[in-house]
């Protein structure tokens, strides 16, 4: 390879590096920690709300059962989508939620998949389980033109912001009992900024719970 076709690939790495990096300074950022220790917490729901942006389309989501806890723990979908709620589970479940978002009620047998249920009323839905009360999980419905989770760094890229200042709320499921409030930021939110939050949490982590003896010997028997 000569020194001029050398030269080029270098010129094109650099120019590639810094059209990367100038796509990158134009995402905003948000990081959201834990107050009282600053840790990053993950499964926290930004929300953005962009006048005139138009909405994410409606779309199909799935929350399952498996070793009797729901997986996910946090979804956030677009109103008008629909959750189908599977049991992969070798054992009942009965999964509900009252919440005014999403208020159903579906008896599942062993490897039952009933049909969809529709979340078209923006909030939070709580979705628990009758059988097995230590089952919990959230459903967080928006309307907001942007909105996205938190990662294992408590970290959200905000990318397609329009220019100008957005409203900026963010939600987690230890933020208060109800889990219905949200943290309202009292700045607005530039399409490049960088932000830091820190979320005051009212409802103590909960520790996974122990499977019973039966259960360790059920799950120890589909392993062999």
């Amino acid at each position: 390879m000569t020194r001029v076709s050398h030269l080029r690939i270098g010129c094109l790495l650099l120019l590639a590096t810094g059209l990367c990096s100038s796509l990158a300074a134009q995402a905003a950022r948000i990081t959201v920690t834990d107050a009282a220790t600053g840790e990053p917490l993950t499964e926290a729901v930004v929300e953005v709300d962009t006048e005139g942006a138009p909405k994410p389309a409606p779309s199909s989501e799935e929350v399952y059962q498996r070793n009797a806890a729901f997986h996910p723990h946090v979804s956030v979908v677009s109103a008008g989508s629909r959750v189908s709620f599977p049991n992969r589970d070798n054992t009942r479940h009965h999964v509900y939620s009252f919440s005014p978002t999403g208020v159903f009620d579906l008896n599942l047998f062993q490897q039952d998949t009933p049909p969809p249920v529709l979340f078209d009323t923006p909030g939070i839905a709580v979705l628990g389980c009758n059988i097995h009360d230590q089952m919990q999980a959230f459903i967080v419905v928006s309307e907001a033109a942007t909105f996205a989770m938190t990662d294992e760094y408590g970290q959200v890229n905000l990318t397609d912001l329009p220019p100008g200042e957005h409203r900026l709320r963010v939600w987690h499921p230890r933020l208060e009992e109800t889990h219905q409030q949200w943290w309202e930021s009292p700045q607005p939110l530039g399409e490049t900024d960088v932000r830091s939050v820190s979320l005051s949490l009212s409802v103590p982590a909960k520790t996974a719970a122990e499977p019973s003896a039966l259960q360790q010997r059920f799950n120890h028997a589909l392993s062999q």
